[in-house]
């Protein structure tokens, strides 16, 4: 396949994937949850959720691996880059990486790590990317299994952020 058919795949799969996660929230949420995404993630911010009659918002980047793809394979480790040029780490930025299987269409487990957190745990390549690998076993204690979260804990989570908890 030519590269350039790739990467629209790549384009077109992320953003379903930003949809799948941003219309489960809110429907997990019963509502409460309001989620907008972005026409250009120049920025690196894929979806900002905020508490319906609320203004504090909590911007998400999405970073999805499809069930079946080299990055996520037999030893079950995810695995993929930040470019460094558009990451800028502060308070209301999260990063959500996603397991997804395709043919379902479903998703998790989910890592939802801060940013800050994510920026003082891993280092710019020669690339200019920072590198992210955790394991999606449940068993696993790797330095990311603290932001591990099965896919009906992430709205709870994504709530008890924007309410300061």
């Amino acid at each position: 396949m030519p590269e350039q058919s790739v990467n629209a795949d790549a384009a077109r799969k992320g953003k379903a994937v930003e949809h799948l996660i941003a219309a489960s929230c809110i429907l997990a949420s019963g509502a409460a949850l309001t989620a907008s995404t972005s026409l250009v993630d120049d920025e690196g911010v894929d979806i900002v959720f905020h508490r319906r009659d609320s203004s504090k918002t909590l911007a998400v980047q999405v970073k999805s691996r499809f069930e079946g793809n080299a990055l996520l394979t037999g030893g079950r480790t995810f695995a993929t880059d930040i470019r460094d040029v558009t990451f800028r780490p502060r308070k209301d930025l999260f990063l959500l990486f996603v397991v997804v299987d395709p043919t379902e269409p479903d998703f998790g487990p989910v890592w939802l790590v801060p940013s800050e957190r994510f920026a003082k745990r891993t280092k710019v390549n020669v690339r200019g990317r920072r590198r992210f690998a955790a394991s999606a076993k449940p068993t696993s204690h790797d330095q990311w299994s603290d932001y591990r979260l099965d896919k009906r804990e992430l709205t709870r989570r994504l709530l008890e952020i924007l309410d300061g908890a």
